[in-house]
């Protein structure tokens, strides 16, 4: 079994991705104190490439990039506020993945933030906050949903065909 595997449950991707798909906000805080980041990510990418829908992740040193087609980067989105512009501009359905978000921000890019989260229902558009600065949590307050990458159902055992399923 690889470390990857050890590292986070089968379906925990999947159920967080649904958990931020339904989310209230335009942006969500999500703690993944449970599970490697990276690890979730993996999961991530791989519902894209099985769903085909438009997931994306910024990072500091790569800029923002589709994570259903690994080698395709969005043009002039290195820096952070031209991500987050890029993202407000888009009218089509996304789920944006930050991580490595250091403070401080700028007082544009808190701005932008706090614009995403109140982005009109009709476009379905998620800015997920991966392992935020606890910081920039607590100033986004009740703009941002808060998530955890632990489950929110505790998981029950049945019984089929004589193997205990989850």
């Amino acid at each position: 079994m690889t470390s990857v595997m050890a590292s986070a449950p089968p379906h925990a991707g999947a159920e967080i991705f649904e958990r931020i798909l339904a989310a209230a906000s335009g942006l969500v805080v999500l703690e993944s104190r449970d599970v490697d980041a990276h690890a979730l990510i993996d999961q991530f990418r791989a519902i894209a490439r099985h769903t085909g829908q438009a997931v994306y992740l910024w990072q500091p040193d790569t800029g923002l990039s589709s994570l259903r087609d690994v080698h395709v980067r969005v043009p002039d989105c290195q820096r952070l506020g031209n991500a987050l512009r890029y993202m407000q501009q888009s009218m089509h359905f996304g789920v944006y993945f930050l991580v490595g978000l250091e403070l401080p921000l700028s007082a544009m890019n808190a701005t932008l933030l706090r614009q995403l989260a109140r982005a009109p229902k009709e476009h379905l558009r998620r800015v997920v906050l991966i392992d935020a600065p606890a910081a920039l949590a607590e100033h986004l307050g009740a703009l941002a949903v808060r998530l955890s990458s632990e489950d929110s159902q505790p998981r029950r055992l049945r019984l089929r065909d004589g193997r205990w399923l989850v």
